[in-house]
This record gives structure tokens, C-alpha cells and sequence, in this order.
């Protein structure tokens, strides 16, 4: 489809390649519909010479800035830009805006700008021809023309692609007449808001329904797939480590024997292991998964639960995506973070390669995080190459929801809460969950006009060692890796939690001079009380002290 990547029944123009989903939602307004599965597409308009309405008209403003000057516009549609707003220069010859570059077209129901004669750029909607009066039906027009309805005068015209652009949330148009035509033109901004709003409601709540009655669209994988430059290894059979099981054994090389390989995270291979295909350590490549099922959570999104008892230390799942670089790692996370995509399925496997399961996975990219999982990760070579297993941590009935801890790294200054329910629960995605707190020992800290570029302790625990430095350019604060509950360093730019509210997650103002410890504004009261020895403010877990 033109418009998104979904795999169903499509339509198809006869006469070049388009297609879009069956139906009125993808359709480019101005297709002639031949058959339920076959259409002629709006790419094949032919404007007739002499005729006014079928000439393409730019706006004589820049869409980045609103300003004018000397613009480049486009050849498909009304769009007309700064060759400096974009960043480019002035090209030669016929020049495409990006969204006329990508196909999209305008749709039934969009609310929209025209220029029709002399009159001023009006609000309209673009109705199906079946919803519009017999007499403006049988009105002439060619293949890419489509009926709008104009806001304020109740008026219809057929028009096409190259007089119209999409209205926006907001628009208001050009200086607006108390008398007259600019009182019809006021009423019509009035209508196209409110009508704006009314479509756009309906649209967001379809699509909270259908993301309710079924998952978000993905392909389905069942080995990783290598993008780019990235490789899968592959050893040679005489490099695989032969294990010490018998054949006699009840289960030869189970998760509950004593198998070597097993031991040290490697997968048998049928040709090198004793037992050869009794063998019971290959599970992933024979993906001996326990049976599974999607559900909706309560306030979790979609999850993933086990349909039969799973044992502690049994394979649950492995987890499978595109192998990318850290490159295209950082490429995607820009691409989402500018398309408000919030959710992330990406998981380091080392320094070269990165597993993303958002466009293509399996059913591990269902399990939700809980800082008390019943499964972790546990990196295991497989026939040379390493691969990603999740294994349960303890014995999980059937019908319970399958979690590990996604040891998140958070992207930006915002922490993401957790609703995982667990007793032990952080509050935040990538904060140590609670627990017994060790007894933190009190030493003088040294000033910070001293010069000196970092703290050489740990803030939480009090001890020196290998540390993870606060990336703000103001904060000399320094803690352990196992003291943040990571098991590797943070990726990109970190701030570390001296910075957000313990309650909210939100930029903190008032801190605790004896532990990571912080507060908004709105949480601050009460939380913080002076330290007798020194008069420092300090939190309530040192009432001990």
C-alpha cells in the first residue's frame, strides 16, 4: 500500500503498479473504482487544455516559515518552500515535494484548502461521490478529480490534487472581512475546526479499537535477519565443543542434567554431540518453544503469557529480530523519537550488532519488563554465532504473563514509569528495583571548586572502583554499574537519578547531599530535613545515622 506497511487484500491500478488496501481508508480520492479489487489511480489525471480548474496553482508562501520571496513549488500539489527552509539548493528543472515523492495522495474525509478562480484558499472536505446530490454526480469530470464540499456556503465543485492541501489544526487563514464574503468565510473556519476535530476523535478512537482487538502489524521471523553490513558467524564443525553426556542418559544434555555445553551457555551440534539427535540442548535451533499466546494487559499494552507449566531453567523463547550496527541503531532511534513512536524493542548482543524486533520479531517482542521477571536473558553460542535465549528464573504456572527486566537505557532526560505491579517495583524503566538497602557509609565529600573533573566513589555506596560518570556538564556524581542495577554502561547521553524526582521521574530541585536521593517541586515538602553533624540536607533513609 502507498499509505502503510500492512500485509491484506489490496486494489490495483490497471495501468501502472499503485495499489492500495481494499476499502475508502487508503484509496486516493479520485480513483476510479473498475471492480471491488481493481481501480484506475489519480496518477493518470489529464488536465484539458483551456480549462481554468484543471490548471495547478502553488500558495505563494513558504509552508516551514509562512513567508514569501522567490519559492520553490512543487509540480504535483500547492506546496511551495525556501530552497534555505530545506536545506537544499535551488535544483534545476521540475523539482517534487517529499510527500508527492512518497505517493500520498488526499483521501475521503480529509479536511483541506482550494483554490477555486479568483476566490481566496477555502475550507472544504472531500466527500465520496456516492454521499454527494445526484446533480453534482453527473456534473463532467475526468479520472483524478474528486468533489469537495465547501465550509460556510454549502457550495460543491469536482477538483483535483493540484489546487488542494491539507488543512491543519490550527489554521486560520488570511485576514478576515466583518461584512460580506469575509462574514461566510469566518463561519467556514468555524466549521472546518469543529468538523476537523469530529474526524479526528472518530479516527483516534477506530484506531484505539483495533489496537485493542488485535497487535500493532509486524512481520513474523523465525531466524535473525542480518541488515546491512552485519553477519551472522558461522564455525566450523570441528570448532564446536564436544560435551560429556551419554547416550544412556534418561534426558541427554536437559536443562536439569549436568551437560557441559549446557553449563557453559554453548548449543550441542547433532554431528559433534554423543547423543546426536536425542541430544536435548538444541533448542534453538530446533526452537523447542513452550506454547504461548498474546494477550491485552491491564495498563501494560500487549503481553505475552505461557500456556502450560514452564519449569525453572526451562528455554522459553529466543529472542529474534533484523541484526543491525550501532549506526542504524542511532538512525531508527532518531526516526522514532521524530515520529513519537515510544515503543523500543532493541537489544544489544555486542558491540557490533544489535537485535531490533520492532518491524520483525517473534512472540518475545511481547514480554513486557517487570523488576521481579520470571525469565531472563542469557547470551548462548549457537553453532558459533551468539544468540539471545530467554530462560524462566523460576517455575511459572500456566496463565501467568511471561517478563524480564529490560535493564533499559533511558533515551533523553524523561523516565518512562513502570507499571509492572511488582512489590518491589522502582517506579521508573531502567531505575534498580527496591530491596533491602545496604547500610551506606558516610565520608567526607570533597568540594567541587576543587577542580576536580569527577568524584572518585561511588555516590549510592561509598566505595571507589570502575564507575559511570554523570554526563551533566554541572554534576561530578559517580556510581557503580551493579550500584544502578545495569549490567552494562548507559547508551548515549545519561543522566544519572540524582536528576529526576524520585515520585514522578520529572527534573528535580531539591537533592539529598548523602545519596541519589532527589525531588521536584511538587513532592520537595517534607522530604528533605538538615543532618546534624554538618547541617546538609538529607533525606529520610539516614534517620538512622
Amino acid at each position: 500500500c502507498v499509505n502503510i506497511v500492512v500485509y491484506c487484500k489490496l486494489m490495483r491500478c490497471l495501468r501502472c503498479p499503485v495499489a492500495y488496501h481494499t476499502g475508502e481508508v487508503c484509496v486516493a480520492a479520485g480513483s476510479e473504482m473498475l471492480t471491488p479489487t481493481t481501480i484506475i489511480c489519480t496518477n493518470h489525471f489529464s488536465p484539458k487544455k483551456g480549462y481554468s480548474h484543471h490548471s495547478h496553482v502553488n500558495v505563494s508562501w513558504c509552508f516551514v516559515c509562512s513567508k514569501g520571496g522567490q519559492l520553490l513549488c512543487c509540480e504535483s500539489c500547492p506546496a511551495a518552500f525556501h530552497p534555505d527552509c530545506l536545506n537544499i539548493a535551488m535544483p534545476d528543472g521540475s523539482w517534487f515535494c517529499n510527500d508527492c515523492r512518497a505517493g500520498k495522495k488526499p483521501k475521503y474525509r480529509d479536511i483541506i484548502w482550494v483554490k477555486l478562480g479568483n476566490y481566496r484558499w477555502w475550507p472544504a472536505e472531500i466527500q465520496h461521490p456516492r454521499n454527494i446530490p445526484t446533480n453534482i454526480q453527473n456534473l463532467r469530470h475526468k479520472i483524478g478529480e474528486f468533489p469537495v464540499f465547501f465550509f460556510g456556503s454549502k457550495d460543491y465543485f469536482w477538483t483535483h490534487q493540484g489546487r488542494v492541501f491539507p488543512y491543519m489544526e490550527g489554521d486560520r487563514g488570511s485576514r478576515v472581512q466583518k461584512t460580506g464574503i469575509g462574514k461566510v468565510f469566518k463561519n467556514a473556519l468555524l466549521e472546518a475546526e469543529n468538523r476537523f476535530k469530529e474526524i479526528k476523535m472518530e479516527r483516534e478512537a477506530k484506531e484505539t479499537q483495533e489496537n485493542n482487538r488485535k497487535p500493532p502489524p509486524y512481520k513474523y521471523i523465525k531466524i535473525n535477519k542480518p541488515c546491512g553490513r552485519v553477519q551472522v558467524y558461522t564455525a566450523d564443525v570441528s570448532e564446536i565443543p564436544k560435551c560429556n553426556c551419554k547416550p544412556t542418559d534418561e534426558k541427554p544434555c536437559g536443562f536439569e542434567s549436568e551437560c557441559l555445553n549446557r553449563m557453559l551457555m554453548y548449543e550441542c551440534h547433532p554431528q559433534v554431540c554423543p547423543n546426536a539427535e536425542r541430544c536435548c540442548n538444541q533448542d534453538f535451533t530446533k526452537r523447542h518453544y513452550p506454547e504461548t499466546k498474546i494477550i491485552k494487559t491491564a495498563g501494560k499494552g500487549w503481553g505475552l503469557v505461557a500456556l502450560r507449566d514452564i519449569k525453572k531453567g526451562e528455554f522459553v523463547n529466543e529472542y529474534i529480530g533484523e541484526l543491525i550496527d550501532e549506526e542504524e541503531c542511532r538512525s531508527r532511534i532518531k526516526y522514532y523519537q521524530e515520529n513519537d513512536i515510544t515503543h523500543f524493542y532493541m537489544l544489544t548482543i555486542d558491540k557490533d550488532r544489535i537485535i531490533d524486533a520492532g518491524p520483525k520479531g517473534n512472540y518475545s517482542r511481547f514480554m513486557n519488563h517487570s523488576c521481579q521477571p520470571n525469565c531472563d536473558t542469557q547470551k548462548w553460542t549457537v553453532n558459533g554465532d551468539t544468540r539471545v535465549g530467554l530462560f524462566a528464573v523460576c517455575d511459572i504456572p500456566a496463565g501467568t504473563e511471561l517478563t524480564f527486566n529490560y535493564n533499559l537505557d533511558c533515551l533523553g532526560n524523561e523516565k518512562t514509569a513502570c507499571r509492572c505491579g511488582a512489590s518491589n517495583c522502582s517506579g521508573f524503566l531502567g531505575d534498580r528495583p527496591k530491596g533491602k538497602k545496604a547500610k551506606k557509609k558516610v565520608k567526607k565529600r570533597r568540594a567541587r571548586n576543587e577542580g576536580k573533573e569527577s568524584e572518585d566513589e561511588c555516590f549510592r555506596c561509598g566505595d571507589g572502583g570502575q564507575l559511570v560518570l554523570c554526563d551533566r556538564k554541572s554534576c561530578t556524581k559517580a556510581f557503580h554499574l551493579s550500584c544502578l542495577d545495569r549490567t552494562k554502561r548507559p547508551f548515549g547521553r545519561w543522566d544519572c537519578p540524582w536528576h529526576h524526582c524520585d515520585v514522578c521521574g520529572k527534573p528535580s530541585e531539591a537533592f539529598c547531599q548523602l545519596c541519589p536521593n532527589s525531588f521536584c517541586k511538587n513532592h520537595q515538602e517534607g522530604a528533605l530535613r538538615p543532618w546534624p553533624p554538618n547541617g546538609q540536607l538529607c533525606c529520610q533513609e539516614h534517620d538512622h545515622l
